[in-house]
């Protein structure tokens, strides 16, 4: 049984992801141990390794956290992505992929911003099966917490199956990790492959 063992303290997103993925693709190690100083950073890690077919054990330690991923290598799949990819079956349809970088839109007045970014998330459903993905970063991440506005508009896209990601780091950053109630906690890996495998981006 081969194992790894990476300290990604320090780093930032998607730092600590980045590390272990190398190390999976390199080694494909059975055991893989990564100890990381955030809460978004271990959010993130958890993900990718039972992603890639581990099953994650955290600890407390001093300074942050270590996530052990134990993976029987005779049942766990070659590749798994790190996120959620499109069926073979679906890639000649369209996938859209909301990109949102503000709790309001436009610039001018934040009461008239934050009215139309309601209006906007109402009209989504007009895409249809078109609308893949919801990606949150900056500000944005304010709109998948406790009290947003358009809490339960988010919460039916992730039961209608659009996959809704929400920046770690920014939700570190702005002290509401603890707040979200609806997504995935993502980092910026997860970001640029949702953004490379869209047919068309919609940023606001």
């Amino acid at each position: 049984m081969n194992s790894i063992s990476l300290d990604c303290r320090g780093l930032s997103c998607p730092g600590p992801v980045l590390r272990c993925k190398d190390a999976i693709e390199s080694a494909s190690p059975s055991v893989i141990a990564a100890t990381v100083d955030n809460e978004a950073a271990r959010e993130n890690v958890a993900r990718f390794l039972t992603a890639k077919g581990y099953a994650v054990d955290i600890a407390p330690c001093d300074g942050g956290y270590v996530l052990t991923g134990t993976r029987d290598v005779s049942s766990a799949p070659d590749s798994p992505a790190p996120v959620p990819h499109p069926a073979a079956t679906e890639a000649t349809r369209e996938q859209i992929v909301a990109f949102m970088t503000a709790d309001a839109i436009g610039r001018g007045d934040d009461t008239l911003g934050a009215r139309l970014m309601v209006n906007f998330l109402a009209t989504l459903p007009e895409l249809g099966d078109s609308l893949w993905r919801i990606v949150m970063v900056n500000g944005a991440v304010k709109l998948a917490v406790t009290g947003s506005p358009v809490l339960d508009r988010l919460k039916a896209f992730e039961a209608a199956g659009v996959t809704i990601l929400v920046c770690g780091t920014c939700l570190d950053f702005f002290g509401l990790l603890d707040q979200k109630e609806v997504g995935q906690t993502t980092n910026m890996l997860d970001v640029v492959t949702s953004l490379q495998l869209a047919t068309k981006v919609l940023q606001v």
